[in-house]
């Protein structure tokens, strides 16, 4: 039984402008391919070629949550810092002081909180449509 070898021994030079090079960069580049090698022989031999696709939405979701994340944890950080005054405060004025900022901070958690279930139900709506 002869057993055929997938040895690439044949070399293939070739030479592309500027735009032509571009054009596959930006094809290899949403390719599934690791190697730019590969996904011209794909192209060439005419084979499929599976690309990887984005869902801008969901892309927009992300990017929105995270700066909401970053937000919410700052909003933590001064809940945290202000209780902890709050416990370690002597003085009446000071205790006042310290209290209104957990209550300032708590006001702002929950607008976040608001801010981030519309944003959420906004997206759910937007998906649910297509």
């Amino acid at each position: 039984m002869i057993s055929e070898t997938n040895n690439r021994t044949r070399w293939l030079h070739i030479r592309l402008t500027e735009m032509e090079y571009k054009k596959l960069h930006v094809g290899f580049s949403t390719s599934t391919k690791q190697k730019i090698s590969s996904y011209a022989r794909d192209i060439l031999l005419d084979k499929p070629v599976t690309v990887y696709t984005r869902n801008q939405s969901l892309d927009d979701f992300v990017a929105e949550m995270i700066l909401l994340r970053n937000e919410l944890k700052a909003i933590g950080n001064n809940i945290n810092q202000a209780v902890k005054k709050l416990h370690t405060s002597t003085n009446n004025s000071e205790l006042k002081y310290w209290a209104q900022q957990v209550a300032n901070s708590r006001e702002i958690l929950f607008q976040k909180m608001d801010e981030i279930n519309l944003k959420i139900a906004s997206i759910s709506d937007q998906w649910l449509q297509e």
